[in-house]
């Protein structure tokens, strides 16, 4: 019997239509939620992922801007550019794309973004409270996974979840919000031994190695939820995830299909922080008025 389908347009549709709705109440009540995207050199696949962040802010109604920088340009000229949208009133969220040219410091850049402004939920603050359930801002990817388990009801606490993958930006993070709903969490790599030996006995499997097809049907038990994060491009040029998909949608009980699972959910909390980070400045904003 082949498993379900998380399928991540349908709920980011749903999703979508709610926040557009939450961002005219703003328009017409206060202010436009703004979001700015920092992009520095000529990564394809970055440019890529930014012009469908600025579609997805026009039809939602959010003010975006974005700013190119070349390959070569400066530590000093970024932060500068970060430290002008921290103050600027009209932007309630600033995103770095990543990966940034080889010469610039990566956490520097990331931990000069104002908290309030953190809507990639990358900042070391807001991933250290998210150790302690209390982020201001939840990474999009991992929020995305997480949306995407309630809308199916999939039950969380007491289960064995296995999180393949250690990453700051999904692995990491996506285990602290298992743990938070009180799943029994292991996390692995795609260098662990006997990798099958974990997996196999797991409720919920979270794919996120970039090593495509990596997890098979022999490594999953029956009626397992499997989310897969990986995206890869094969020879043939067609995308394919961490999870050999064929195989093993007949033996889980659910799973995401790549592409068209996880993604549409990450771009899709990125809107939902970036919204959320407008009310509550405009919250701020009456307290102390």
């Amino acid at each position: 019997m082949s498993a379900t389908i998380i399928d991540g347009k349908l709920i980011a549709n749903k999703l979508r239509e709610q926040l557009k709705q939450r961002a005219q109440t703003l328009s017409e009540t206060w202010m436009q939620p703004g979001l700015a995207v920092i992009l520095a050199g000529d990564d394809p696949a970055s440019r890529v992922y930014v012009r469908n962040k600025a579609k997805t802010c026009e039809a939602l109604g959010i003010h975006s801007e974005v700013f190119n920088f070349s390959g070569d340009t400066t530590q000093a000229t970024i932060l500068q550019k970060i430290q002008d949208l921290n103050v600027n009133p009209k932007i309630h969220g600033i995103l770095v794309q990543l990966p940034l040219p080889k010469h610039i410091r990566i956490d520097e850049v990331i931990a000069s973004i104002a908290i309030e402004k953190d809507v990639d939920g990358f900042h070391p603050c807001n991933i250290g409270a998210l150790a302690t359930g209390n982020a201001l801002f939840r990474p999009c990817t991992p929020f995305g996974i997480m949306t995407m388990l309630a809308e199916h009801a999939i039950p969380l606490q007491g289960q064995h979840a296995v999180v393949v993958g250690r990453s700051n930006i999904v692995g990491k993070p996506v285990a602290l919000m298992l743990l938070e709903k009180n799943a029994t969490v292991t996390i692995c790599t795609s260098k662990t031994k006997r990798l099958a030996d974990h997996t196999c006995h797991a409720d919920i499997v979270v794919m996120a190695t970039g090593k495509a097809n990596l997890l098979t049907s022999d490594m999953i038990k029956a009626g397992a939820t499997v989310i897969d994060v990986g995206i890869n491009r094969q020879a043939n040029g067609k995308l394919c995830g961490d999870v050999e998909f064929a195989g093993v949608k007949e033996k889980a009980g659910y799973i995401t299909p790549v592409p068209g699972g996880v993604g549409p959910m990450t771009i899709t909390m990125l809107m939902h922080n970036t919204i959320e980070a407008a009310e509550q400045t405009r919250l701020r904003t009456q307290i102390h008025a």
